[in-house]
């Protein structure tokens, strides 16, 4: 499949998300702590390309670094959500996820 992942939401059939799973509230939860991880990896991202532009000097160039700050934003703000990243990972089964075993309780 493998096509772009577009930024807006779009119906999708709850039964393709049972079959790796059997359950789909599990599948449900699996997208939701991969959507977690993708927002986590993300906002680490965000934090380290802003980082340089923390300031506490009033000075001219802070008028051209803004710019750079508000289009390094921009560009994370166009990017898809996390939770339609997660969701087309899973649908291609691209997504690890294991049950702890009941017995060890790992």
């Amino acid at each position: 499949m493998n096509q772009p992942i577009s930024r807006n939401a779009e119906t999708r059939d709850l039964r393709n998300f049972e079959s790796e799973t059997e359950n789909v509230y599990l599948s449900a939860v699996i997208i939701s702590k991969r959507a977690n991880q993708i927002a986590e990896r993300q906002k680490e991202e965000l934090r380290n390309r802003l980082e340089p532009f923390v300031n506490d000097t009033d000075n001219l160039e802070e008028i051209q670094e803004n710019r750079e700050q508000i289009e390094i934003s921009l560009m994370y703000e166009r990017q898809p959500k996390p939770t339609l990243l997660a969701t087309q990972e899973f649908a291609e089964g691209k997504t690890y996820w294991r049950m702890p075993d009941a017995n060890t309780g790992k």
